[in-house]
């Protein structure tokens, strides 16, 4: 199917690896081709967004890339982007194709259902096999760099300039050749999670196996379901990865990280929202993954039935697992101390249907690339607040970077 896909300039894949969170509406979503298309860039984007959905009566697929932060709150970013996705993107496809354990259903204008399931048998579904040569990958910081940095914003926390800050890092390969195709399928592999994705938007590819939502709407209710607290799996020894996940539970650390972001959330839901609609339905929920487990809390809420999706993007983002408390004070620091633009990483992919309901991830433990430039990006990133130890903020962003890395090399 993804090698079908690929032929088109454009495709979104949504996949939840069989995560069966909150009673998934579908296994996989796939969209192919185009019949509309707005690229758009901060400054009046959200108004362009809501001109361009206003003329249409379909699905909508795309992204929200983190830089529209700098409509939202007037700031700028002027660190490096080898990526180069636009600010935001969205499209109408051609095709959509939604997958559960049973059955396809496909949605299309042109030809017969049959026609399109076909053509896709009829591709060949072979995946092509990663670079014999490993991908050299860099960071932009070295680790004394990361560490002082850490301890410059542990000074901005103690000043009272901030509770919380998300602060990133980008690992990145110039002039390498990958098979977007191949590096999606062992990355799920090895690394499967429930908003995994694959975007392809010309040149460009996001290869995503994200374990977070950003922002869900089923009708008037909305839920957010942000990741703050992270510690490692052993699957070999099962009283090692019992005690890992239950010193992530007595955390006092990974626990205040936790409530941090979710009053954040309540009070980016509550601009919204409608008046004490805005309730946490879960707390610090413990989730196990393939590679670590995740301290994940639900935060839900109620809009009026006229409530447009885009207003409530506007209201609640960049999501505050991603950036920190206050949102626009760390969202200036980010800008200070990470050394490449986030783009693309950080912002969310996802889709709208017709009648308004969306659903959107958080786009982490993700691979950016662009094939034109031979440019690979991936950043990682972990909450810093004042009690943060340096050197083990460095070490969770090399357990989270991991499994990219052993796709990679």
């Amino acid at each position: 199917m993804l090698n079908w896909a690929n032929r088109f300039n454009i495709f979104c894949l949504l996949d939840n690896q069989q995560y069966n969170f909150n009673a998934p509406a579908f296994e996989c979503l796939l969209a192919v081709g185009c019949k509309q298309k707005i690229e758009l860039s901060a400054g009046n984007a959200f108004d362009q967004l809501q001109q361009f959905y206003s003329k249409q009566n379909d699905w909508l697929f795309g992204h929200v890339g983190y830089d529209i932060k700098n409509e939202i709150e007037k700031l700028s970013s002027e660190n490096l982007d080898g990526i180069k996705f636009p600010d935001a993107c969205f499209f109408v496809p051609e095709i959509i194709l939604q997958l559960n354990t049973q059955e396809v259903t496909v949605f299309y204008e042109e030809g017969t259902a049959e026609e399109i399931i076909e053509a896709i048998k009829n591709t060949s579904s072979i995946i092509k096999a990663l670079p014999v040569k490993p991908t050299d990958i860099s960071s932009r910081f070295k680790r004394p760099e990361y560490l002082d940095a850490v301890n410059t914003i542990r000074q901005h926390i103690l000043r009272g300039d901030c509770y919380e800050l998300n602060f990133c890092q980008e690992f990145f390969a110039e002039n390498v050749v990958i098979d977007p195709l191949s590096v999606y399928h062992h990355l799920v592999d090895y690394s499967p999670n429930p908003f995994s994705a694959l975007y392809k938007l010309d040149d460009k590819y996001c290869i995503c196996a994200s374990p977070e939502r950003y922002l869900k709407r089923s009708g008037n209710k909305i839920i957010s379901q942000p990741i703050k607290g992270t510690s490692k799996r052993d699957l070999k020894d099962p009283k090692i990865d019992e005690a890992n996940k239950q010193h992530l539970i007595n955390s006092s650390k990974e626990k205040s990280e936790n409530v941090m972001v979710v009053d954040l959330v309540r009070n980016d839901l509550s601009k919204i929202c409608i008046e004490d609609s805005v309730h946490v339905t879960e707390l610090m929920g413990i989730y196990s993954f393939p590679q670590v487990h995740q301290m994940i809390s639900t935060v839900s809420g109620e809009v009026t039935s006229d409530t447009n999706w885009i207003d409530i993007i506007k209201a609640t983002f960049p999501m505050g697992s991603m950036t920190g408390a206050p949102k626009k004070k760390v969202m200036e620091l980010i800008e200070q101390f990470e050394k490449t633009k986030r783009g693309l990483f950080s912002g969310a992919v996802g889709y709208i249907k017709p009648n308004g309901d969306f659903d959107f991830n958080v786009v982490i433990r993700s691979i950016l690339y662009n094939t034109t430039e031979k440019y690979l990006s991936f950043q990682v990133g972990s909450a810093i607040t004042y009690y943060s130890d340096p050197e083990k903020e460095y070490e969770e962003c090399l357990l989270k970077v991991q499994a990219i890395v052993k796709v990679l090399e």
